[in-house]
């Protein structure tokens, strides 16, 4: 394929180098004359593992060239990738003054040149970025409504890299995986022809959800770096070997390095997460070590309940039904549970509330369990009802934070209560366009 890539900084010059050697014929675009020049020469313009060697071969054999023509670059190619940098504002938002400019660039030539082509995003932007700002500018200077009545046929793909600057040759050729978000099918297919044979799993999403994917990793592994280094501060302070301690959490992986607890639901609960998060987290302030990232779990789970008593709000009504007082499926414990506190909050707050669990009754609820609820819920025996149907007749709002299939099967569709799904219930995908229904976990 005749591909163009805008930028050539890191991103922009392994990728250029990177498709030449597949045998496509690339053009890279940079306004910078000196990083042109040093392309053309055969040179990178990064300093980068194999980058020069592989620069210096895909020149010489004629399959990359660089220019500062815009136009040129159009007109040579079917494909751009646009790999300009989004830098952060003074005050932390992404600035998208490149991209924006870029864009402008590329649509003005792209008025006059005719045929298909296919823009394709590989700088990192916020969801709603692409089609938001960057897809009008282009029909602005195209013409006509993209996918629709465009002047030129014109295709629209972002394609996060995944590219860790020191191996991103390596990367490249053997990528974790090819996220390709796409405006139309067409633009999709352009995307997966160009990295046609390197390995993993190709994702074909819609244009947000690439965009959002690429946050998830960044924010994840800052995370994963944040919390292994705050866990070696605290087990440093209390004369611990913290490696010794990874080495075994790291050899987990039906539990800590797996899918497990990763994806979006309700806060978490029970006798164990809370309580000793909230030991380490002392821990660490008696030995003056600072641990914001541990600190933080607890508050942040509170305040994901809290979105959920917000929804109850949000709705006006009164009457309100609860599936789900465990603090997990398959058990009575009450201890910590989320859903507790969610009726405790609500209760509070004065609804009319009905609760049903099939797995607890008061009557044999003993010791620890019996005391936590009789103080935070010491009015539960007249909120409990005894079957579904009571609390579906009851309920203007339902809150449903179990997977039991008996509740399952009875949730109305279309008239009856608001839903409230607090766990991402198995057809929450075909309830997502009913009136009655809010997802907390979306």
């Amino acid at each position: 394929m005749r591909v163009s890539v805008f930028g050539l900084g890191y991103v922009g010059c392994v990728s250029a180098a990177c498709l030449a050697s597949m045998g496509h014929e690339v053009i890279g675009v940079d306004v910078n004359q000196v990083k042109v020049d040093l392309v053309n020469d055969g040179k990178a313009p990064v300093v980068e593992e194999r980058i020069g060697e592989l620069t210096a071969e895909v020149v010489r054999s004629g399959a990359l060239r660089a220019t500062v023509d815009v136009r040129e670059a159009i007109m040579g190619s079917e494909v751009s990738l646009v790999c300009v940098g989004t830098p952060s504002e003074p005050n932390g938002s992404l600035c998208t003054t490149y991209l924006e400019r870029v864009t402008e660039q590329i649509g003005v030539a792209l008025a006059e040149r005719g045929g298909r082509h296919t823009v394709v995003f590989r700088s990192t932007m916020l969801p709603g970025t692409c089609l938001n700002l960057l897809v009008p500018i282009l029909e602005k200077y195209v013409g006509g409504t993209a996918g629709v009545g465009w002047a030129a046929e014109v295709g629209v793909a972002v394609n996060p890299e995944f590219l860790r600057e020191g191996t991103s040759v390596r990367d490249f050729f053997d990528p974790p995986k090819t996220v390709i978000g796409e405006l139309d099918p067409a633009s999709g297919d352009a995307v997966t022809a160009l990295y046609d044979g390197l390995p993993g799993e190709v994702f074909r999403v819609p244009v947000p959800t690439a965009e959002a994917i690429k946050y998830a990793d960044n924010a994840f592994h800052g995370l994963k770096i944040g919390f292994a280094n705050e866990l070696g501060a605290v087990c440093q302070a209390l004369g611990v070997d913290s490696h010794q301690v990874m080495d075994v959490f790291l050899a987990d992986r039906k539990l800590n390095i797996s899918p497990a607890y990763l994806r979006p639901g309700f806060a978490f609960g029970g006798s164990c997460l809370p309580k000793d998060l909230r030991s380490l987290v002392h821990a660490a302030r008696r030995a003056d070590v600072s641990v914001p990232i541990l600190a933080h779990v607890l508050p942040s789970n509170s305040d994901h309940l809290q979105r959920a008593v917000e929804l109850v709000e949000r709705t006006g009504k009164r009457r309100v039904g609860l599936f789900g007082l465990s603090f997990k499926p398959g058990t009575d414990d009450l201890r910590e549970s989320p859903l507790v506190e969610l009726a405790e909050r609500l209760f509070g707050k004065g609804y009319d509330l009905r609760i049903h669990d099939a797995n607890v009754s008061l009557s044999r609820l003993i010791g620890a369990n019996r005391e936590y609820i009789e103080s935070r819920l010491p009015h539960l025996a007249q909120l409990l009802a005894d079957s579904v149907d009571e609390v579906l007749e009851h309920a203007e709002v339902c809150l449903v934070g179990t997977r039991d299939p008996a509740v399952l099967a009875a949730l109305p569709h279309g008239d009856g209560p608001v839903i409230v799904d607090l766990i991402h219930l198995p057809d929450a995908e075909a309830r997502r366009t009913e009136p009655g229904y809010v997802g907390l976990a979306w």
